[in-house]
């Protein structure tokens, strides 16, 4: 493990330069989950959720934060995404939605943090959604799922697969 980039030498919270740092193809794969009642992912699946289509709105939240990530974690760069890919897949085994984004980016910094906020806004907008029939749901599980890109190179979770 290296040294924290977001701290200058007297420890104050630092923006990193990546002025110098190389262009390149970096993605990032996030994912977590939404656990509910069975009666409230019934709702979710028929579409009849009284504020409407919960999946389709977590879906476009998500793709929404993940633009405006710079604007909600102070030390994030402002990015130029290429792709913002948001699914919401029901799972009856939770039961709940399995919330992913996929982020790419050509840049000098990567999209981990853009594709964690993409899943984190999903989660909470289907929670958000739905709270009135079902206010004991959890979200879970929010993590980076795997990237590429940079100079870190490649990363992949435990069980998961590549971007």
């Amino acid at each position: 493990m290296t040294g924290l980039t977001h701290l200058d030498a007297s420890g104050a919270a630092n923006m990193v330069d990546v002025t110098d740092k190389a262009a390149t193809t970096r993605t990032a794969r996030a994912g977590g989950t939404v656990v509910m009642q069975p009666e409230t992912l019934r709702l979710i699946r028929e579409g009849d959720a009284k504020k409407g289509d919960v999946i389709g709105t977590a879906r476009l939240a998500g793709i929404m934060a993940a633009k405006r990530t710079h604007e909600l974690i102070p030390l994030c760069h402002p990015l130029l995404l290429s792709k913002v890919r948001v699914d919401c897949e029901p799972d009856d085994a939770l039961p709940g939605l399995r919330v992913t984004a996929e982020v790419k980016v050509q840049g000098p910094t990567g999209v981990e943090m853009e594709a964690l906020t993409a899943v984190s806004v999903a989660c909470l907008t289907v929670y958000d959604m739905v709270k009135a029939v079902d206010r004991g749901m959890r979200i879970e599980g929010i993590r980076l799922l795997a990237k590429d890109g940079g100079r870190s190179g490649s990363f992949v979770a435990e069980g998961e697969t590549r971007t």
